[in-house]
């Protein structure tokens, strides 16, 4: 029989619409959705008033609520956000363990001592986090974090539910299986017959093994309310943000970089005492009005102070600077780190620093005298297109404002990938045995067999094909008439045994790009 802890599970519903709403600084009775792949991920209490709910596509979610405001979901807003909410639990009551951004759990026996039960220690969290602006958490309190957590999400009017010690088996026997939270075993013990957590833990556990494996196992023993999981406290970050603020506020670029330069290097010295380098950081410039500027820079090797002022400076010259001037005066700056990485993977080497550390520097020289778009550098981004695909962003920057390469792109160019690629497609010429020219028709046939291929378009040039291969269709926007786009892509060997990638769209036969 496992050990079970008594645990305090804390719940926050609609976490990543609450971090949002913060964030973006809207009303809290928006109708809003976050969409992750085109699909609604999460949506506040007033779209789902209006049928919105997990899982709906973005337009027929705008379908069912017209004034639905709709943002990208983004996970690093849901932590950035749970920090100060976890601090703040941490104050009154140490020993949080995170369970995701939203969520946490502590071991109730420290908190119910100190309180004087565990009723009077959710009461002080519930109290705790009303501070913080978030008036409808809720609190579960049971044998073991799983029981915990579904006794958080069952709360009533009160928002607290202590089910007693011995009786966490009995609670969770109603509940159906699908809080266990496994898409890929849940459909299988539906038509075995097994719908609830108590059908679930009368099996004998020796046959759940056999049949389901280790996740059977841990599941039926979650069933059981014999979660045996240990709450492992986190250890808090250390606080390694820096903030400056002027008074009074500061209206010109060069003054504001100067008073920020020393606030740069405690920065930098903070994170070299904790043995860390940051290699992506996030900048906040609040002026007199309230208005924030936030950027995220991103750093190809580690940022040292005086690439931090840098990073102040641009940032404030694209934020509305004219001349040495800015258009509001600045009242407060913040840096903080984004990604940070141990010290001892970014030390020189025996000899000193490499060949790529002095392009580095003099890359980051020019810039710093240029500006921050004068040095570029190449990237892959998102797209189906190769040429799409090529984008140029600023000297250790990432890419902002364009496809994401993590997204699925259907019809995309499998691997290997061409090794040149024409900065404008060539016309070129397809043409079959007969002499006329190669066409696909709407339901994806080739109206002959490929035998001639001409680089330059004209049948005088052309030579054979020794093999070739498709077509492969790409639709593209099928649902705006304007901007709608449907190609189609072939690959071709010609007699000198040059590989070509061909599309074929209404400006005609065109090589996109060479396998050489």
């Amino acid at each position: 029989m496992p050990a079970v802890t008594r645990a305090i599970v804390l719940w926050c519903p609609d976490w990543p619409v609450t971090a949002t709403v913060q964030t973006l600084e809207l009303p809290a009775d928006s109708p809003l959705a976050l969409v992750h792949h085109n699909l609604v991920f999460a949506c506040s209490a007033a779209a789902r008033a209006d049928g919105v709910k997990r899982g709906l596509r973005i337009r027929e979610a705008q379908a069912r609520c017209t004034q639905l405001l709709v943002h990208p979901y983004d996970p690093v807003v849901d932590a950035r956000a749970f920090e100060p909410v976890l601090a703040a639990v941490e104050e009154i009551t140490p020993g949080v363990q995170l369970v995701r951004p939203g969520t946490c759990v502590l071991r109730a026996r420290g908190p119910a001592r100190y309180y004087g039960g565990e009723e009077q220690a959710a009461a002080e969290l519930l109290r705790c986090l009303e501070g913080l602006g978030i008036p409808d958490a809720r609190i579960g309190i049971a044998d073991g974090p799983f029981a915990a957590e579904q006794a958080a999400r069952s709360t009533g009017a009160d928002r607290v539910r202590v089910i007693p010690p011995g009786a966490s088996p009995s609670f969770l026997a109603p509940l159906p299986v699908s809080v266990l939270g496994q898409d890929a075993l849940t459909p299988l013990l539906h038509r075995l017959g097994i719908h609830r957590l108590g059908d679930l833990s009368a099996l004998d556990p020796t046959d759940v093994r056999e049949r389901f494996g280790e996740l059977g196992a841990r599941c039926h023993t979650l069933a059981s309310g014999l979660d045996g999981a240990a709450v492992v406290p986190r250890t808090p970050p250390k606080q390694l943000d820096r903030v400056i603020e002027f008074e009074p506020p500061l209206d010109r670029v060069d003054q504001v970089t100067f008073a920020f330069r020393g606030t740069a290097e405690a920065f930098v010295a903070g994170l070299t005492k904790a043995g860390l380098v940051c290699t992506s950081l996030r900048i906040e410039v609040t002026d007199e009005s309230g208005r924030l500027s936030e950027r995220t820079w991103l750093h190809p090797r580690l940022f040292s102070a005086a690439d931090v002022v840098d990073r102040v400076r641009w940032q404030l010259q694209g934020s509305g600077a004219i001349d040495s001037g800015l258009g509001s005066p600045i009242a407060r700056v913040v840096v903080a780190p984004e990604s940070v990485d141990d010290i001892g993977h970014h030390e020189d080497g025996l000899w000193g620093g490499g060949a790529d550390e002095r392009i580095h520097h003099g890359l980051s020289r020019v810039q710093s005298m240029l500006g921050h778009d004068a040095v570029l550098t190449a990237t892959i981004g998102g797209g189906r297109a190769l040429a799409e695909r090529q984008v140029l962003v600023p000297w250790g920057d990432r890419p902002v404002g364009v496809a994401r390469i993590e997204q699925p792109w259907p019809g995309s160019l499998p691997a290997p990938a061409p090794a040149t690629v024409f900065e404008a497609p060539r016309q070129v010429g397809v043409f079959s045995e007969q002499g006329d020219p190669v066409a696909v028709d709407v339901r994806g046939s080739v109206s002959a067999p490929i035998h001639r291929f001409s680089a330059t378009g004209s049948p005088r040039d052309a030579r054979e094909v020794d093999a070739w291969a498709g077509p492969w269709p790409v639709r593209e926007r099928w649902w705006d008439p304007e901007h709608a786009r449907t190609v189609q892509r072939f690959q071709v060997v010609d007699s000198d045994g040059t590989a070509w990638l061909l599309v074929l769209d209404d400006g005609g036969w065109r090589a996109e790009a060479r396998y050489d």
